[in-house]
């Protein structure tokens, strides 16, 4: 059964914006729920797995159709600079998280949290750039892949 498409263009881009604006409030409250799931229920991981799930099915449906259809991203290119900017921030933002979440555990072992802290945002920030490199190789491969196809019309 073929389905009729009720709306014209100016109501489909609406439409998608209005998905696309509704996808990363998403997976942003998802993020921040887990978030502070795992600050205020520590060592409770059970509490936040329907989430978990949610938002890694989210996030592989996203990066794989992404990189199906050679898209990277609106705004930023698929680079070195780029990809050592977001792991950056990452590995910051992971850090902190770890600070927080240990210093809240043991008020009393700030040099532990400091540790854990820097351990954790260290190996997110190597993690997060050799995925992003990784990924950004096969987006370039399938761009060209893409590119270099006779156009079907």
């Amino acid at each position: 059964m073929k389905k009729r498409n009720m709306l014209d263009e100016r109501q489909e881009q609406a439409l998608l914006r209005i998905e696309h604006n509704g996808f990363w409030l998403l997976w942003g409250g998802l993020l921040v729920a887990m978030m502070a799931q795992q600050l205020l229920w520590p060592g409770e991981p059970r509490v936040m797995m329907g989430e978990w799930v949610v938002f890694m099915a989210a996030s592989l449906y996203m990066v794989g159709a992404c990189m199906k259809n050679g898209i990277w991203d609106r705004r930023l290119k698929a680079d070195g600079k780029t990809n050592l900017l977001l792991s950056l921030a990452a590995g910051v933002i992971c850090a902190a998280f770890v600070f927080f979440y240990v210093r809240r555990q043991s008020p009393d072992f700030g040099t532990a949290a400091v540790v854990s802290g820097a351990i954790c945002g260290v190996s997110v920030f190597l993690l997060c750039f050799a995925a992003l490199s990784l990924m950004a190789k096969i987006y370039k491969k399938r761009t060209a892949a893409l590119e270099s196809e006779p156009d079907e019309e």
